[in-house]
């Protein structure tokens, strides 16, 4: 044993990435649906620091791996995040998880004066209990001292498990009955023109006739497909290839034109054919499709995008994401102008821009860096708090001049969850030594603490959503989700509340509770002196 505690301390990197790996095994045990996740990640580093208690890596490191995870939570979430606040049921989300949080924040303090628990520790507590790895690097950071993380893995088990167990009583007790939206795809019908009442009607005037949603991407007519255009006159057996995502409003519309006369569009692609094309060139990524310019001489038309696992209506404000998969048609001739028009490169999609990334870190970090005065409290730094509002901003903007500041999704989950494996793993070897000593000290009264913030934080911000703001039950298990924060309680609610509601409440809310979680770790700091 001495052999191996020896090789931990002399090689912190190799136990830094040995703490990934096993954190990661144990994260996928699962007990009745509910496991652990990247979490367990700091149950093992706090197992291996107690057992090497020299084998910390650098602390830079886990600062560096949670940058990664704010900036690539804020570039992705940015746009939903700035819609919340300006929408009516974002406001009140975002109003009851505040409550909810404050109120959590409010009963760690109080156990300092009423149970001799220290601050930092207390403080800990209620950053486990939201688990925000955000608000324990900024205790850490002003107390300069490793209580807190003490604190934080003795209430993060609770921080998981607690919020779902409270979701599914809520479940069973309000008997919350939410059927599961249909997939989000694209349906596509031919149908053709047999109504006399639109023979001679400009294309243009039939769209504002159809149902929101609708698209006319191509025309047939006299054995030829055609691109539409809007000064088109509509003629008696012409054929309109008909997209919407739902198929019962395609249904709609060909009792409003004549029938569905399908196959004669698909089975002739002399003029027009159907092709797929990553968007990896900067040309087109970070511009909305109503912008695009097509090289000259080159017929073609978007008929959808699809992005992640959904496909999305083409819309002139529609802006296009580094690994965007663009369907189009285009005729055969100009098929490989419009490949090399959009990229069309999978290993393009992957590839980042550090410039735009090292351009817009270091401008959060340097935000972070000026001291706000605060009446009656005296001056704060936001830290990397200010780093989460500025990407947050930059994934709203998305785009300015040459610098694209979105990335590809899959690259975004990659170095996000890496950053805040990193992290946890280097704050938990690091705080497993004074883990051990404080645990055999207090026994399970620091568990009991946990809870009791845990179940105010969720309580508190249950009631606010349900019976003070009224919030639909779809939106305030995603509510919950975003206000404790770890994305396994938000798989579960998605299986609880099987739409659309969850994820969007989750990234209206996530955000700016990290926010609100961090400046009040840091005002109670401030208060009580450092």
């Amino acid at each position: 044993m001495d052999a191996i505690r020896a090789l931990l301390e002399s090689q912190p990197l190799f136990t830094l990435f040995l703490t990934v790996a096993l954190g990661y095994v144990v994260g996928e045990i699962s007990i009745k649906g509910v496991s652990l996740g990247s979490g367990a990640v700091l149950f093992v580093g706090l197992a291996i620091g107690g057992f090497a208690p020299k084998a910390a890596p650098p602390a830079l490191l886990g600062t560096l791996g949670l940058l990664l995870f704010l900036y690539g939570i804020g570039i992705q979430y940015g746009a939903q995040f700035f819609k919340g606040l300006t929408s009516a049921d974002g406001i009140r989300a975002n109003a009851a998880a505040a409550f909810g949080v404050v109120g959590s924040g409010c009963v760690s303090l109080a156990l300092v004066p009423l149970f001799g628990v220290k601050l930092d520790e207390s403080l800990g507590m209620f950053a486990g209990s939201g688990t925000s790895t955000a608000t324990l690097q900024a205790i850490i950071a002003a107390m300069k001292s490793d209580g807190a993380a003490v604190g934080y893995s003795v209430a993060y088990p609770f921080g998981v498990a607690g919020p779902i167990l409270i979701i599914y009583i809520l479940s069973a007790l309000l008997k919350a009955k939410i059927e599961r939206p249909p997939e989000k795809l694209i349906e596509t019908a031919e149908i053709a023109v047999r109504n006399p009442a639109l023979n001679g009607l400009r294309l243009a005037d039939l769209r504002a006739k159809l149902p929101a949603g609708v698209v006319i991407a191509a025309v047939r007519r006299e054995h030829r497909n055609q691109l539409p255009s809007e000064d088109l006159t509509l003629q008696t057996d012409d054929v309109l290839l008909t997209t919407a995502m739902d198929p019962a409003v395609l249904q709609d519309v060909a009792a409003l034109c004549g029938e569905m006369h399908p196959g004669r569009m698909t089975k002739h692609r002399e003029d027009l054919d159907y092709a797929r094309v990553f968007a990896s060139s900067r040309a087109v990524v970070g511009h909305p499709l109503g912008d695009l310019r097509f090289p000259e001489g080159v017929v073609c038309s978007i008929a959808h995008v699809r992005r992640g696992d959904a496909d999305i209506m083409p819309s002139p404000d529609l802006i296009l994401e580094f690994g965007d998969r663009v369907g189009l048609l285009v005729n055969r001739a100009h098929v490989k102008a419009i490949r090399k028009f959009f990229g069309d490169s999978i290993k393009g999609t992957a590839e980042l821009s550090f410039i735009s990334i090292g351009a817009g870190a270091a401008a959060g970090l340097l935000v972070g860096m000026i001291p706000l005065p605060i009446p009656g409290i005296g001056k704060l730094t936001l830290g990397l708090a200010a780093l989460l509002l500025v990407a947050l901003y930059l994934g709203k903007t998305r785009r300015f001049g040459p610098f694209v500041w979105t990335m590809p999704l899959s690259a975004n989950l990659v170095l996000r969850n890496f950053g805040l494996t990193i992290f946890l793993a280097q704050v938990g070897i690091a705080s497993g030594p004074k883990f051990f000593a404080t645990v055999g000290a207090t026994g399970v009264s620091f568990l009991l603490y946990g809870v009791v913030i845990l179940v105010a934080l969720v309580v508190i911000t249950a009631i606010f959503c349900l019976w003070v703001f009224k919030l639909p039950f779809d939106m305030t298990v995603g509510v919950l989700s975003g206000a404790t924060g770890n994305p396994a309680i938000l798989a579960f609610a998605n299986r609880v509340a099987p739409t659309e509601r969850p994820d969007l409440g989750y990234a209206m809310i996530f955000p700016s509770m990290t926010i609100v979680k961090i400046l009040f770790a840091q005002i109670a700091v401030a208060l009580a002196g450092g």
